[in-house]
C-alpha cells in the first residue's frame, strides 16, 4: 500500500492545510488596534499561515481558524499595532 491507495480523509494534501482547522492549539491571539494600524500590509506579508484578512487594501482582521499563535504578526509590525493576547 502506498499514499495513493489511502481513504480521502486520511491525509492532508501536501502543501495546504486551507481544508483544516489548525488554529485551535493557539494559546495567544494577535489583536489589532486599528487606531494605529497604518495598513502596511507587513504582518499579510510575514504570516506564515496567511491568517491576516485584507480588504480592499485594508487590514480587517485575522483568521483565527488557521492562527497558531506564533506573534511573527505582532513583531513585523512597524507600528506595533498587534499584540499578542492570552485566549
Amino acid at each position: 500500500m502506498d499514499h495513493n491507495d489511502m481513504i480521502i480523509g486520511s491525509r492532508v494534501d501536501g502543501g495546504t492545510a486551507i481544508k483544516f482547522e489548525t488554529g485551535d492549539w493557539r494559546s495567544l491571539t494577535p489583536v489589532i488596534n486599528k487606531d494605529i494600524c497604518i495598513d502596511c500590509m507587513t504582518c499579510w506579508i510575514y504570516c506564515p499561515d496567511d491568517c491576516i484578512i485584507v480588504k480592499d487594501n485594508k487590514v480587517v482582521g485575522i483568521k483565527l481558524t488557521h492562527c497558531k499563535g506564533c506573534g511573527i504578526c505582532e513583531n513585523s509590525c512597524p507600528k506595533n499595532a498587534i499584540k499578542m493576547s492570552e485566549e
